[in-house]
């Protein structure tokens, strides 16, 4: 099939074209980009008054699969990812059994294309079982078409075996993304210490839990010459470590989730499950400290870090619910709504924390639509305003805390490869 979205603001920052134009798609690829391009043979697209950029790609996805299918599976995470704008999402290794081997590598394969919505790129574990002890198949993992390894949930506490993962990741060449929390130091915590822990008499977590790794790994970063990327960065201390690590030159990148630059401990206060996170949601002024990261580049990437938990889980008392609230089908429209309508990030900056650098730290295609690049796609209304709801979330789970809120910007169509994956019910 021949594409022609026409009259679209073409917003592509990693492509060069800048303005309101015409997009070309033909056997999976762009064609052409420009001006008034001719028609003939073309089934069209109309994206008069709607904003045309390239697919975004999510660098912290939780698909559940295998192990806990009845929370989310492959098929219902990828197809709500397209439904959000995402037409690449890395899939993390805490599932049921661990990925930490190159079989299950293969098998979140096979079921991406079976399930043939967003691309999958699966996340091997850096240590077997994630236990932290002994390194994963880190080669068979990385031969089979892992894009990265993560121990993701759990920090790698034995700085001699986190030492080992770095020099071995090196070999090839693929970036291992941390979740950086001291358990020691986190000990019972179930929000951030602060103010409001003290208020309510919940055992908090203290910030020290994840800025004191993050210094460590930024150490071992440097030392061993690794690609190191910090997930769901939360901290006003952590925007600090890492501005200072990158002003030294230092390999390293970092994330952060819409629900942490947006959302603060203020709103436990209702002891609403859905609000348990990790990291947890941390006070006003770390919120703001992550969006002066956003602006000054020291955070590269906005990620959903999407962890979907059953209705019967995730509602208990505060303390007991697990940790984790959903986010492929919101963070686009939240991160509009948040981050440029504020005046916090241009579009063009926002296109390129979801979509051109996360492309850039997993080394992979995506973030550009220049002739011959695939035709990962999104067609954005950015004035339509709209009220997430639980019926409108494809996602097997529904722990957003975004339900009920009020967004602007909605995603209208996606492309991946060249075939369209979604049209929004007009």
């Amino acid at each position: 099939m021949r594409y022609c979205i026409k009259g679209g603001e073409i917003v592509d920052p990693a492509g060069g074209f800048v303005g309101v134009g015409d997009l070309l798609i033909e056997d999976g690829k762009v064609i052409g980009v420009g001006s008034e391009l001719p028609v003939e043979n073309c089934q069209i697209a109309d994206a008069s008054g709607k904003m045309v950029f390239p697919g975004l790609i999510d660098l912290h996805t939780h698909l559940r699969e295998p192990g806990r299918e009845d929370e989310e599976t492959i098929a219902s995470g990828s197809k709500a990812a397209v439904k959000g704008g995402f037409t690449g999402i890395a899939c993390m290794a805490n599932t049921d059994p661990v990925i930490d081997n190159a079989p299950l590598i293969e098998f979140i394969k096979k079921q991406a294309q079976l399930a043939d919505f967003a691309k999958v790129y699966p996340v091997g574990a850096v240590t077997k079982g994630l236990k932290g002890q002994e390194l994963a198949e880190m080669g068979a993992m990385a031969a089979a078409g892992a894009v990265a390894f993560s121990d993701d949930g759990k920090a790698i506490t034995n700085t001699a075996v986190f030492r080992e993962a770095l020099e071995y990741s090196t070999q090839f060449g693929l970036p291992i993304l941390l979740h950086e929390e001291d358990p020691n130091l986190a000990g019972d915590g179930v929000m951030h210490e602060g103010y409001w822990s003290t208020v309510l008499g919940l055992p908090g977590t203290p910030s020290i839990a994840e800025e004191v790794m993050i210094a460590r790994d930024i150490l071992l970063a440097e030392y061993t010459g690794a690609k190191v990327h910090f997930s769901h960065l939360s901290t006003a201390g952590g925007v600090r470590l890492l501005r200072e690590a990158k002003q030294r030159g230092l390999k390293v990148s970092t994330e952060v989730t819409p629900h942490h630059f947006t959302l603060s401990d203020e709103l436990i206060q209702s002891y609403n499950p859905v609000y348990r996170v990790s990291p947890p949601l941390r006070s006003a002024s770390d919120l703001i400290a992550l969006r002066e990261g956003l602006q000054d580049d020291t955070i590269d990437a906005i990620a959903t870090d999407h962890a979907p938990h059953s209705f019967e889980e995730k509602h208990r008392e505060f303390s007991l619910a697990p940790t984790g609230m959903i986010g492929l089908e919101t963070a686009l429209a939240v991160a509009w709504t948040e981050l440029v309508l504020k005046g916090v990030l241009t579009k063009e900056r926002l296109i390129m924390k979801l979509s051109v650098k996360p492309a850039e730290i997993l080394g992979i295609s995506g973030g550009s639509l220049k002739n011959g690049d695939l035709a990962d796609v999104v067609i954005f209304d950015p004035n339509r305003e709209w009220t997430v709801t639980k019926e409108d979330l494809v996602s097997k789970s529904k722990n957003s805390p975004f339900i009920n809120m009020k967004l602007m910007g909605k995603v209208e169509q996606v492309w991946v490869n060249g075939i369209l994956k979604y049209a929004i019910d007009k």
